[in-house]
């Protein structure tokens, strides 16, 4: 089961934080085995998730997308994807650097208050999911998903093998 679990990266890229980020909004709903098996689809489809190029398409290349074999025939998943590397652009251009933008607010409530108003298709889970995947702190998870309705089985097994790796950036207080 660990193979379809998406580990904690270090971004090195814009390019990285879109891919957590679309990868964060096509799970949402869907067997994250669908996913996995698929994502060399998406990543093909999305140009390799450039924000700049995705920030461009246009209908053409939405349908495209859609039409691509692995991929989720969402168009509301595959538009909000391009609107989030629109926002990626935005807030590199507003703070100089989007990790700039990540370490601007005084806690993580207020971040991810933030982050689900300037992404689309981004709610409470999708927030911590990216935060967390990216390195970024974020609390304890046990205290955190007893919020959140539902039991979440991948987020917990994502949040064990990070922490079986050494790997996990929770923080508390």
């Amino acid at each position: 089961m660990a193979e379809t679990i998406p580990e904690v990266i270090a971004p090195t890229s814009l390019a990285d934080y879109l891919e957590v980020i679309a990868r964060a909004v096509f799970q949402a709903g869907v067997a994250w085995r669908q996913i996995a098996a698929q994502w060399d689809a998406y990543r093909q489809a999305f140009s390799n998730f450039d924000p700049a190029q995705v920030a461009a398409y246009d209908d053409l290349d939405v349908d495209r997308v859609l039409q691509t074999p692995g991929v989720l025939r969402v168009p509301r998943k595959v538009r909000a994807t391009v609107a989030n590397a629109a926002a990626l652009l935005a807030l590199e251009r507003e703070y100089g650097r989007f990790i700039n933008y990540l370490h601007a607010f005084a806690s993580y409530d207020q971040l991810a208050k933030d982050f689900k108003r300037r992404f689309a298709l981004i709610g409470d889970m999708s927030v911590w999911y990216v935060l967390f995947r990216t390195g970024e702190a974020v609390p304890p998870f046990e205290a955190w998903v007893a919020t959140i309705p539902g039991d979440h089985p991948r987020m917990r097994e994502m949040v064990e093998l990070a922490r079986r790796q050494g790997r996990s950036p929770e923080r508390s207080g």
